[in-house]
């Protein structure tokens, strides 16, 4: 016993500050006002260079990313899906680049379904940074200033990368490491860097051990080891639902985690009801193969006939190959790694459901709906509800009101026509247009479907767009046209058949 008494523990850094913030010490008056000092939000300009005006959260989350980072911390940004934690890490690499704190390589990690959207967002808000894709069979990495890469290429390449001095890694979906004992996890957190951030909607799934691996990647050591974390706390909050245990957690990993939720008050004025995210896509090899293939071949008709009626044809063909090569040709593996697009869906839904949230996903083409309920059905071990056409109205009036009142559904796929319209539906807070009609009002009539009287959440809308593709250059055809209240949109497609031969070859060729 006296040699218990005896015996000094010593205090580590993250003991001291972990004491402080659940106030369990009295600390000398120049540590209190070290930790005050470290803790107060600075005013941190946003850069000038940032093609974007941030809402008053965003502006807050990157000023407390760069506050952390700078005082040698690293952050979990976990927003709720919709609020912006891409853009809000894009600012915050702007201005660690812009004032010299990066000066060796940035590193971005991101599931292949989301490298192209990352691209565009980096390309549309900070221009002025250079990046680089380490992606493909003929990968080579190369010097610039953020590297974009995916999660099994780290884990495949890893010898690779920590040849790198990386400066500052970013993972997002960082739930992708919730597992500590993965080969993945490990490479993730092999990797050294002078600042780390974590993005994740969902941070926690399961179970906290979920929250403490994030933690050992953005902050490690702080929750000390995983055995001790399920000692002091996960077994207690998860078995007895200690909210003594609860609390001090939460004090604890709160300067380090940002969560905000659209249901927040203090955020909630700040966002417009309808939040419209544009979620790009890149083609697969056998959709780059069809597409092009298909497009050729139309093309040779059109020099050799002029003939504008193949036009309406080739759209159809090539919003199906967008789709998925199956849709079109009716003979390939219904199989998510053929599609682009099903691979960013089935990581929209995968967020959505971990959040208890409810999502509309419309398509054009029946059969495309089916192949999205066995896909979805495969990957996500959920059965969505489907409304299609040729349904009884007892059978469309039942599945409506299973999406409306029974939570065991969260997703429900219409085809375009058949639910497009006269349909209540506001249990769903998201809205998914797996592919586009190129009319607004079509679509903003499907939208409506959740974002009407009765609907008591923000809406998020998801327009998947295939990336380099025809539907990336009419979308941006529509937008301008709407700037200019061109109103000859509203017919639908047809005014595509209006357009000369070059107007079109720029459409389906070039630029």
């Amino acid at each position: 016993m006296f040699a218990q008494i005896n015996k000094k523990t010593k205090l580590n850094k993250f003991d001291l500050l972990q004491a402080k913030l659940n106030d369990e010490a009295v600390f000398d008056s120049d540590l209190e006002n070290f930790f005050d000092e470290i803790f107060t939000p600075k005013n941190i300009k946003v850069p000038t260079s940032l093609k974007a005006d941030l809402r008053e959260y965003q502006l807050r989350g990157f000023q407390w990313n760069i506050n952390n980072l700078l005082n040698g911390f690293g952050t979990i940004l976990a927003d709720d899906m919709g609020l912006g934690k891409t853009i809000q890490a894009i600012t915050t690499l702007l201005y660690l680049i812009e004032n010299n704190h990066i000066k060796n390589e940035t590193i971005v990690v991101v599931p292949t379904s989301l490298l192209t959207n990352w691209e565009n967002e980096l390309n549309r808000f900070a221009p002025s940074l250079k990046h680089f894709l380490y992606y493909g069979s003929k990968r080579v990495m190369q010097k610039s200033d953020i590297i974009f890469t995916t999660y099994d290429l780290i884990r495949r390449d890893i010898d690779t990368f920590k040849k790198l001095k990386i400066d500052c890694l970013i993972i997002d979906e960082a739930q992708k490491i919730k597992n500590p004992d993965t080969n993945l996890t490990k490479a993730i957190k092999s990797l050294k860097a002078k600042y780390k951030i974590a993005l994740s909607g969902t941070p926690v799934e399961n179970n906290l051990s979920e929250l403490w691996s994030i933690f050992d990647f953005s902050l490690p050591k702080y929750l000390r080891s995983l055995k001790d974390f399920k000692k002091n706390y996960a077994k207690d909050i998860e078995i007895h639902k200690d909210r003594i245990k609860i609390e001090r957690l939460k004090k604890i990993t709160a300067p380090f985690m940002l969560r905000r939720l659209k249901t927040d008050k203090n955020i909630i004025s700040d966002l417009p009801d309808k939040i419209i995210i544009d979620e790009y896509v890149t083609m697969t090899k056998e959709q780059v193969t069809l597409y092009q293939t298909v497009v050729n071949e139309t093309m040779k008709q059109i020099e050799e006939t002029d003939a504008k009626g193949v036009i309406f044809k080739l759209i159809i063909s090539l919003k199906q190959i967008c789709n998925h090569p199956r849709n079109f040709d009716k003979i390939s593996q219904n199989s998510v790694t053929k599609s682009g697009k099903a691979q960013l869906l089935m990581t929209l839904l995968d967020n959505i459901i971990l959040q208890d949230e409810k999502v509309l996903i419309f398509t054009q083409y029946t059969q495309m709906a089916d192949m999205l309920v066995e896909l979805i059905q495969k990957e996500l071990l959920v059965s969505p509800l489907l409304l299609k056409g040729n349904m009884s109205k007892k059978k469309r009036e039942a599945v409506v009101n299973s999406f409306q009142n029974d939570n065991q559904y969260k997703i429900f796929i219409l085809s375009l026509k058949a639910g497009g319209v006269g349909l209540n539906l506001t249990a769903a807070n998201h809205v998914i247009h797996y592919d586009l009609w190129f009319n607004p009002a079509v679509e903003n009539q499907a939208t409506d479907r959740a974002f009407r009287i009765g609907q008591k959440k923000k809406v998020t809308v998801h327009r998947l767009i295939t990336k380099g593709s025809f539907e990336e250059k009419i979308d941006k055809m529509i937008k301008s046209k709407q700037k200019l209240s061109d109103l000859s949109v509203n017919i639908g497609e047809s005014w595509l058949k209006d357009m000369d031969t070059e107007e079109l070859k720029g459409l389906f060729l070039g630029e």
